[in-house]
């Protein structure tokens, strides 16, 4: 596939206007709206929450990220389990058990049409089973009993192809719904192979033949050559919803290490993309997905383990610090709440051990004063709007469980939290918000806010102070950085479900002292401390995975920002901090939503 820089080279063009189709590379500058864009594409592997019992290779997986499908297998207490799990993006729960607990079989369709044939019991059998999403129902015999076969297509439109008798077999049967009819064979006895695509147009991949390059596709009455893996492998995880959509996961490469490597097809030939965390067998040989979104599940060597594949080509606009209008006093340690251009900065400390009840608003361009704070302290956390905030917890020494409320002229005192903390994670709006981990030592407990009360949350898996939350409300919280002991800065972010803390992706930097802005799908964060200093590093989070984003102009920590509860990144400041006290603002425009664009080389 031609790229933009493969046409024209590295020049840049000056354009007046965004260009209709751009090509995935290609970068221009907009005069008119004096930014520099590109079109790129993000990828990425990220953990996922894990199955409920540990299966083996040779179970069937179904469906999307966030409706999924996995069952049988073979585990420590069942050799052939008839258990099912449904997955739904965030965790898995039990689903109706298969008629026939068996193993080495495959599956198509979705989680709520799904569909199973062959497998292994002892010997091989026929059995077939449809799923309706509560419950799985028998259905006819396959014509030939085997397992290790490749399956795809939908629960009513099913193909069968190849598997393992006494030896490996070229047999395909085609599924309407209501029979399996025999019909032209592969050309070449395989098993422990992988499928992707539907009925008619399909595409089996690899396989336990050696070398478990080949490749063969069906348009439904014949099948023809493919393009060839770089990697051979059998016994991978598959997906792809058409032939010229497919992607081969991990799985055995001849004759038997396993392989993080991951492949995607076009149609013609396979390339490279990001490979998995881990080497393994993924369960079952069957499609979970697109090459835009795919997951897979344990295996042989991956107990208790789900990933997440996510690819997205989207318009990067290059984001880029200003500066602002300069805060009346100078001020570090105070909190941040609003949006850009209707932004509050309150608390801190202004002098020696001077904890202000100063609070000041933004409208974009300069600081004027607002209503004063009934209790001046420091290392305070806020969320929320200019005219609907909350500011939480602080002090000096000892820390403090107070929490005010400001209506856009003054604030009020409210319910105290149950926990005294200072230097914590704070996020969300007045009406749902969320504190989390902080100082004394380093605080584990969570506490949510409903507008009048505070309530006890999930824990978070390891404690913290220092850190900072983004995300708009309590249940899609994003805690990230901090640290856990003196002078252990972390790069570890936490995912809140409303519930429960998940590990997150790591950061591109480890921090404390730092801050965050942004929902839970597009965050910001920037400043902080690495190993004691103030940095102007910053980095986006796209909803997947944390990416390097534009550099502040000036290092700090300890600062103020705004985007507590917005909904994006794309607007979003920054006020005072430490070194010293001070005074400057800036702006952050434009949103990073993939890469980090702003380096090129001179030439």
């Amino acid at each position: 596939m031609a790229t933009y820089r493969s046409i024209v080279g590295h020049k840049i063009n000056k354009v007046s206007s965004d260009p209709a189709e751009p090509l995935t590379g290609q970068m221009w500058y907009n005069s008119t709206t004096g930014t520099l864009r590109a079109l790129g594409i993000v990828e990425a592997w990220t953990s996922g929450s894990v199955q409920m019992i540990f299966r083996e290779g040779g179970s069937a997986v179904m469906g999307t990220t966030t409706a999924g499908l996995l069952c049988g297998g073979s585990s420590p207490s069942a050799p052939y389990t008839n258990q099912t799990e449904e997955y739904n993006g965030l965790g898995w729960s039990a689903g109706g058990n298969l008629g026939t607990g068996r193993s080495a079989y495959g599956g198509a369709g979705t989680q709520t049409a799904g569909l199973t044939a062959g497998g292994y019991t002892g010997s091989n059998v026929t059995v077939s089973e449809s799923y309706n999403g509560t419950s799985w129902s028998e259905g006819p015999d396959i014509n030939t009993a085997r397992r290790a076969s490749g399956t795809c297509g939908t629960q009513t439109a099913g193909l069968l192809v190849g598997g393992y008798t006494t030896t490996a077999v070229t047999t395909v049967e085609e599924y309407d719904g209501s029979s399996w009819a025999t019909v032209n064979s592969a050309p070449q006895g395989n098993y422990s192979a992988g499928m992707a695509g539907i009925q008619t147009s399909a595409i089996q991949i690899a396989g336990a033949t050696n070398p478990g390059q080949a490749c063969f596709e069906y348009d439904g009455t014949n099948w023809s050559t493919g393009g060839s893996l770089t990697t051979g492998r059998s016994q991978g995880g598959y997906s792809g919803t058409t032939q010229d959509l497919a992607m081969a996961i991990s799985g055995e490469t001849p004759p038997g290490p396993k392989t993080t490597n991951c492949e995607q097809y076009n149609g013609t030939s396979w390339s490279e993309t990001v490979n998995v965390s881990t080497a393994g067998n993924p369960s079952g040989n069957s499609p979970s997905g697109s090459t835009s979104t795919a997951f897979f599940s344990s295996g042989q060597s991956r107990p208790l383990a789900t990933e997440e594949y996510n690819k997205s080509t989207t318009a990067i606009t290059a984001g880029a610090w200003a500066a602002g209008g300069a805060l009346p006093t100078g001020v570090y340690d105070n909190a941040g709440a609003g949006t850009q251009n209707a932004g509050l900065s309150f608390g801190g400390d202004t002098a020696p051990d001077g904890k202000t009840t100063s609070t000041f608003e933004y409208d974009g361009s300069s600081w004027t004063a607002g209503g004063a704070l009934n209790t001046g302290r420091r290392e305070l956390g806020g969320f929320g709007l200019q005219t609907a905030a909350v500011a939480a917890c602080g002090g000096n020494y000892p820390a403090s469980q107070l929490t005010e409320e400001y209506n856009g002229s003054s604030w009020t005192a409210g319910n105290t939290t149950s926990v005294a903390r200072t230097m914590m994670g704070a996020a969300g709006v007045e009406s749902a918000g969320i504190v989390c981990g902080g100082n004394p030592g380093t605080i584990t407990t969570t506490e949510e806010y409903d507008g009048t009360n505070w309530s006890s949350g999930g824990a978070l898996p390891v404690g913290k102070q220092s850190n900072d939350a983004f995300g708009n409300t309590t249940n899609a919280i994003r805690n990230v950085g901090g640290n856990t002991a003196p002078a252990n800065y972390v790069s570890t972010s936490e995912s809140y479900d409303g519930t429960n803390w998940t590990s997150g992706p790591t950061m591109t930097y480890g921090a404390d002292r730092l801050t965050a802005t942004g929902s839970s799908t597009s965050g910001l964060v920037f400043s902080g401390r690495i190993s004691g200093t103030a940095t102007t590093s910053s980095q986006y989070f796209n909803g997947t995975s944390f990416v390097t984003s534009p550099s502040l102009g000036t290092a700090r920590n300890g600062a103020a920002a705004s985007g507590k509860g917005e909904t994006s990144n794309a607007s979003s400041f920054v006020a005072g901090g430490y070194p010293g006290r001070l005074t400057t603002t800036e702006e952050f425009t434009g949103e990073t939503t993939a890469a980090n664009i702003t380096n090129f080389s001179t030439s």
